[in-house]
């Protein structure tokens, strides 16, 4: 809901620092792999927990898949790169949720139910992408991706923001969790009303 938003206040630093890093002669995909391990680290320090050290990573892991995407809009995006950077999102989005639901019974079934409505939006967002990308229906608000987004109730933005709340608050983990998933499916909910309207 609010990435369109925040990308206007952190593309031109992230764009100074991809210059220079591009410069250096750092590959995109070689961002999001680094990334995607930092994401991989925040889950590990949950099951440790050892939370202030999980808000760093979720901190770096989206710092670093913003520097990927402006990386590859310098030196020219790839199909692959664009591929392997949702794999890596969703990796590092799954993760997080499974490590929650490691340290306690209690944080077993929401971090499952959240789990379940991650794929549920996942599903939408890259079906809508799908079938968007034929009929080249792209209103370029979310700039050059390499997929055609969908905007919803709950994007990459508010998805942070819980993992934020996740790792300050992990005593409300369960609560949140049903909160987060709630709002994913109102966000599937969304996408299938605005497929109905595109598509039909």
């Amino acid at each position: 809901m609010f990435d369109v938003a925040l990308r206007r206040l952190v593309d031109p630093t992230l764009f100074r620092m991809a210059r220079m890093l591009a410069d250096a002669r750092f590959s995109a995909n070689t961002l999001t792999l680094t990334g995607a391990a930092i994401g991989l680290g925040a889950a590990f320090f949950i099951t440790q927990g050892n939370f202030p050290a999980a808000l760093v990573c979720v901190v770096l892991n989206r710092i670093f898949d913003g520097l990927d995407g402006a990386i590859a809009r310098i030196i020219g995006p790839t199909e692959f790169g664009g591929y392997l950077d949702s794999l890596c999102d969703f990796l590092f989005y799954v993760s997080v949720p499974v490590a929650f639901g490691t340290l306690s019974a209690d944080n077993q079934m929401p971090a499952l139910a959240l789990v379940a409505s991650f794929t549920l939006t996942a599903v939408s967002f890259l079906g809508f992408a799908a079938i968007a990308a034929r009929r080249n229906a792209d209103d370029g608000a979310h700039g050059p991706k390499a997929f055609i987004y969908s905007t919803g109730l709950m994007e990459g933005a508010e998805t942070i923001a819980f993992f934020l709340l996740f790792c300050l608050l992990p005593g409300f983990f369960p609560s949140l969790a049903i909160i987060f998933a709630v709002l994913c499916l109102m966000t599937v909910a969304q996408r299938i009303a605005l497929a109905a309207k595109s598509f039909s």
